[in-house]
């Protein structure tokens, strides 16, 4: 699983935060049960835009070269090169 970029715990963080107090302030709920609902819904939310987040794009040299266009004779790995020995 890809580590969260830093724009994505920032738009998290800052979603969570603020539709919690949004939404205490506009239900003005006093219960435990009512600010539990309230605080869990506003952590989905707040997940739900931490991973919606656009993620960064790779480099167009990277992204355009794809595999059936690689060098011909790599393979990628260094197992298929002669050695010494024999």
């Amino acid at each position: 699983m890809p580590r969260p970029t830093p724009a994505q715990i920032a738009y998290g963080s800052a979603t969570v935060v603020l539709s919690t107090l949004a939404m205490l302030l506009l239900s003005q709920t006093r219960s435990g049960a009512g600010i539990a609902v309230i605080t869990l819904s506003a952590l989905a939310l707040g997940l739900l835009v931490a991973l919606r987040a656009p993620l960064p794009r790779r480099g167009r040299r990277e992204s355009a070269r794809g595999p059936a266009q690689r060098t011909p004779g790599h393979t990628g790995s260094r197992i298929s090169e002669h050695s010494l020995g024999g």
